[in-house]
């Protein structure tokens, strides 16, 4: 006989369901592993024997098989140790089979023993859930991460010992400790920290109420980065999907802090140093590594000094701003990882900072301002819907108290609900529900929600002066909806088209 249990490897944001096969034989004794394995997958030898020799469990002194399948996608990490050693006390006769054949185990076994905790817990269990498993057993430490997820019983466990006990029946299944919602954590940058800039306050709301990319452009000290670092406070809370799927990003990336689902949009704000697989996402062989777009997904990311970036870093983010995925295809795997995040870009207007505004003082020359500039490229400018310069503002305006960012928030959440009753009957292209303007599809759009005829006639008088790409009218009108919304109007008027218009230009783009 064979004993069947079942482990999970984790590839990309997705935990795939793994067949673990054990065979104890006769002939001289010995260990043999099949199904591409890695190095860490390989090395359990060493560790289940030693966790059962040190837990009072004879190991087998025969041949010893185990096979992982599917037998061709890679394996990779030391999550597969639980699972490996319970098909060998299954196979051993120390426990039943039918005890472990229906039930998903997940952890790495320390020579003493413990089962110690791993990475991506949320997204096994997810996937043993979706899979039909009833019961996922998982180390103490990673219980209440995997409680989260509804559907699925969850034990927790602590040693070899008391798998024993537990798959034996001799002692119940250990419940996991009760998941408790995170930790309040730093409270938020408010917006009543910002004086002054009423225009760049206006488009950060306009931006979290619909969804929208916002960059920002200014001298040194003007205030770019302070906006931007708000943003989260005026944002809505995860709703329970979102947080979830957060939550195992966070999990699969070891971010997570295990104590409840990650209700604040996450916020990513990477150096400009970083690398482009460090922002976009990357791996060889089976290893796969998020990047800054993936952590940052139902969340922002914040590229401050945009400018300073490496220019090919810039240009690959322009797919999943359009897209929110992003498509990793390498030699062995093709993974697929969600981007779905509000973009905030921050940048001077020159190498010296001092380019624009009153009192410029610029020392540039004119190719070190071209070669500055041209790192945010027309296509990812295109792709940013409100776009701010932004002056020093006045000492009258420095002295003018602003709002909250719960008062603001208030608005946004207002918004929002108008906005997904509005969309709740359509989907985008992945078969998701649209609840944000910015993620109307824009067929749909035009044919079901078109402007007023002034505000068209106006898109269509930009386009033909070369002001509007027809992706940026799309994005003037998302913005223009946004407009309507916060301003609790049916439809967008011919003001709202041209407020949407003036917040996508440049400094004099505008201009008659």
């Amino acid at each position: 006989m064979v004993a069947h249990t079942h482990g999970s490897v984790t590839l990309g944001v997705q935990a795939h369901i793994i067949d673990v096969e054990a065979d104890v034989s006769a002939g001289l004794p010995g260990f043999t592993m099949v199904g591409l394995a890695d190095t860490a997958v390989n090395e359990a030898r060493e560790r289940v024997k030693s966790a059962m020799t040190n837990s009072g469990i004879s190991w087998p002194k025969t041949r010893v098989t185990i096979a992982l399948l599917p037998a061709s996608w890679r394996k990779r990490g030391s999550g597969l140790d639980l699972a490996i050693a319970a098909a060998i006390l299954a196979e051993s006769g120390v426990v039943p089979g039918a005890a472990v054949a229906q039930s998903v185990f997940v952890g790495e076994l320390g020579l003493d023993g413990s089962v110690r905790p791993v990475t991506g817990v949320i997204a096994t269990t997810l996937a043993a859930r979706d899979a039909g498993y009833q019961q996922v057993l998982v180390p103490v430490a990673n219980a209440a991460e995997a409680a989260l997820v509804p559907g699925v019983s969850v034990g927790a466990i602590r040693d070899l010992a008391q798998l024993v006990q537990v798959l034996t029946g001799r002692t119940p299944l250990p419940d996991p400790p009760a998941s408790t919602e995170s930790k309040p954590g730093p409270s938020l940058a408010d917006l009543a920290d910002v004086r002054g800039q009423l225009e760049a306050r206006r488009a950060l709301e306009i931006a979290a109420a619909g969804g929208h990319h916002l960059s920002m452009m200014g001298t040194p000290g003007v205030g770019k980065t302070l906006i931007a670092e708000r943003l989260p406070g005026i944002l809505p809370p995860l709703t329970d999907a979102a947080a979830l799927q957060a939550t195992a990003i966070a999990s699969i990336a070891g971010l997570a802090d295990g104590c409840g689902l990650q209700r604040r949009p996450p916020f990513q704000a990477p150096h400009h140093t970083a690398s482009k697989a460090s922002i976009i996402g990357g791996g060889r062989g089976s290893q796969v590594r998020m990047g800054a777009v993936t952590l940052a997904h139902h969340g922002v990311l914040f590229l401050d000094e945009a400018a300073e970036f490496d220019h090919d870093v810039l240009n690959a983010m322009r797919q999943p701003l359009e897209g929110g995925v992003i498509r990793l295809h390498r030699a062995d795997f093709a993974v697929v990882l969600p981007a779905k995040f509000h973009l905030v870009i921050a940048a001077n207007p020159c190498p010296c900072g001092y380019g624009i505004g009153r009192g410029s003082s610029c020392s540039c020359s004119t190719l070190q301002r071209r070669r500055y500039a041209i790192k945010l490229s027309g296509p990812l400018m295109d792709r940013i819907d409100l776009r701010l310069t932004m002056t020093r503002p006045s000492v009258a305006d420095l002295r003018t108290e602003g709002e909250s960012s719960a008062v603001v928030a208030q608005r946004v959440l207002a918004a929002r609900d108008r906005s997904t009753h509005r969309w709740r009957e359509f989907s985008n292209e992945d078969g998701d529900s649209v609840g944000l303007n910015a993620a109307m599809p824009s067929a749909a759009l035009r044919r079901h929600f078109p402007p007023s005829d002034q505000g068209a006639q106006d898109l269509m008088r930009a386009l033909d002066r070369g002001l509007l790409t027809l992706r940026g009218a799309d994005r003037v009108l998302r913005v223009a909806w946004t407009l309507a919304d916060l301003n609790e109007r049916g439809q967008p008027s011919r003001h709202d088209i041209g407020f949407a218009m003036s917040l996508r230009a440049t400094e004099g783009e505008w201009a008659a």
